[in-house]
């Protein structure tokens, strides 16, 4: 299967349970594949046959900062049926982190895959 994949996008949210939480945004931290099929894109060198990695990624941000989620599974779900829906893709990998969630993690998180 081939994949477009974007790592490391960093999204600034309410996310979380705690009342202090739903006051002030937190760093996320996303890792996202999804599936492609390459050799068509590469035989007609077309962008509309692709995902155009530069629109997912503002589109998952704009999604994500719009949520205010409770919980990252929540997040992590909801974010991954946009894009399924959105940019009709088969399946999808998508990792979401919180860092200093835990003070003794580098950070936390879900990872969820579809399709």
């Amino acid at each position: 299967m081939d994949r477009v994949f974007i790592n490391d996008l960093v999204v600034e949210t309410i996310i979380g349970i705690h009342p202090w939480e739903r006051e002030i945004p937190q760093r996320l931290v996303l890792q996202l594949e999804v599936s492609v099929d390459v050799a068509a894109v590469a035989a007609t060198d077309d962008i509309d046959l692709t995902v155009d990695y530069s629109h997912l990624a503002e589109r998952v941000s704009v999604f994500i900062r719009a949520g205010r989620y409770r919980l990252l599974e929540t997040l992590a779900e909801e974010t991954a049926a946009m894009i399924q829906r959105e940019f009709g893709v088969g399946w999808l990998r998508l990792s979401v982190g919180k860092p200093g969630a835990v003070t003794t993690a580098g950070q936390v998180g879900v990872s969820i895959e579809r399709g």
